[in-house]
C-alpha cells in the first residue's frame, strides 16, 4: 500500500509497512548482526577442526599402546576361530582416558582417586547445531531453536518441535525407511570419519585408558575446544536476539519503510526499496501459471536465488 504526500507540484509516495516487509527488514538487520560477530563462531569451528586431526593421532597411539594391533589381529582370530568365546572386539570413536591422583577429604584425609576425561570423535546434537547452523540457516532451517527458548522447557510449541525434528533430520538424527540412502547426513560422516578397533565390549566406560599429565590435558584440551564451539554459537544467538528484541518492537511501531530506513542508516544496516519490491513481487512472479508449472515438475527444489531471478525477470517483463 502506499500513501501519497504533496508538495508543491510534486507527489511523494511513501511505502506502508506489512508483516511481510517487516520481516524482509528484519531480516537484514538479523545479517548484519550476525555478520559483526560470527567470525567467532568461525574461529571456534576452525580451532577444534586442527586439534581433532592431533587428537585423532593422539588417541591412536594412546589406544595401541594400551593394547597392540597384534593383540587385536590375535582376538580377531579367535573370535573366527570360537565365536563369541574368542573374545570380544568393538570399533569405537568413543574413549576414556584417565590418570591417578591424590585427593583430600574434608577431614583432612588422602585418598586415591582418577582424573579423567571423555574424548568422542562423533558428535553431540548441541555441538551439530552450532557447528552446520549456516549449512541449516541456508536450508531455511531454524538451528537456533532450542536457545530461544533459554532453557525454559514450558516454552516448547508446535514450531519449537517441528524445527527441532526438521534440524534432527537434516543432521541425521532423526531418520525414516523412507530416507534416500545416498545422502550422507553430517551424523553419519561423523560417525564413521574416525573409528579404532579395541579390546572389549561395546560400553565406552569399560575402555578406560591410562595416560600421563600432558597427555590428559592435552585431550582436556580438545575436549574444550568442542564446548567452546557450542558456547559461541550460544554467545552469538544471545548477542543477537537482544538487540532483535529491540529492532522487531521499533519495525512494530513503524508505518512507513522511510522509518525503517532512517533507522538502517544509522545502525549501518544497507536497506533500499528494491529489498521490498523483489520480497512482494516474489510471490506474484513465482506463482503466475507458467512459473508454477515449472515448480510442480519433478526436478531439484528452486533456490532463494533462483526464485528471485525469476521474479526479476517476470518484473523486467512486465515493465517492457
Amino acid at each position: 500500500m502506499l500513501n501519497k504526500i504533496e508538495r508543491g507540484n510534486m507527489t511523494t509516495k511513501k511505502i506502508t509497512l506489512n508483516s511481510d516487509k517487516r520481516k524482509v527488514i528484519a531480516d537484514q538487520f538479523q545479517s548484519f548482526y550476525e555478520d559483526k560477530v560470527k567470525d567467532k563462531l568461525i574461529q571456534a569451528k576452525e580451532q577444534y577442526d586442527l586439534i581433532r586431526e592431533k587428537a585423532k593421532e593422539k588417541i591412536n597411539q594412546v589406544v595401541r599402546y594400551h593394547q597392540p594391533q597384534e593383540d587385536v589381529d590375535t582376538i580377531r582370530s579367535m573370535i573366527k576361530k570360537y565365536d563369541r568365546a574368542g573374545g570380544e572386539l568393538y570399533e569405537d570413536n568413543c574413549f576414556y582416558v584417565q590418570r591417578p591422583i591424590t585427593k583430600v577429604d574434608d577431614e583432612g584425609k588422602e585418598y586415591d582417586a582418577t582424573d579423567e576425561i571423555h574424548v568422542r570423535f562423533d558428535m553431540g546434537r548441541k555441538f551439530a547445531r552450532a557447528y552446520y547452523r549456516d549449512e541449516m540457516k541456508a536450508k531455511g532451517l531454524n538451528p537456533d531453536f532450542n536457545l530461544s527458548i533459554n532453557d525454559d522447557y514450558s516454552k516448547r510449541n508446535p514450531k519449537y518441535y517441528n524445527d527441532e525434528s526438521a534440524c534432527n533430520k537434516f543432521l541425521g538424527f532423526q531418520t525414516s525407511s523412507n530416507d534416500d540412502k545416498s545422502i550422507t547426513t553430517p551424523r553419519s560422516k561423523w560417525e564413521n570419519d574416525f573409528k579404532l578397533w579395541t579390546i572389549g565390549s561395546s560400553y565406552c566406560h569399560s575402555r578406560n585408558y591410562k595416560v600421563d599429565e600432558s597427555t590428559l590435558n592435552f585431550f582436556k584440551m580438545y575436549v574444550a575446544s568442542a564446548d567452546n564451539v557450542i558456547k559461541e554459537h550460544q554467545q552469538m544467538y544471545s548477542y543477537v536476539e537482544d538487540k532483535m528484541q529491540k529492532v522487531r518492537l521499533g519495525l512494530k511501531s513503524y508505518r512507513t519503510f522511510d522509518q525503517a530506513k532512517a533507522l538502517a542508516d544509522k545502525v549501518g544496516v544497507v536497506l533500499n526499496e528494491t529489498m521490498l519490491n523483489e520480497s512482494s513481487s516474489l510471490a506474484l512472479s513465482i506463482y503466475s501459471p507458467d512459473n508454477l508449472a515449472s515448480l510442480l515438475e519433478d526436478k531439484e527444489v528452486m533456490t532463494r536465488d533462483q526464485k528471485i531471478a525469476i521474479a526479476r525477470q517476470q518484473m523486467q517483463q512486465s515493465v517492457n
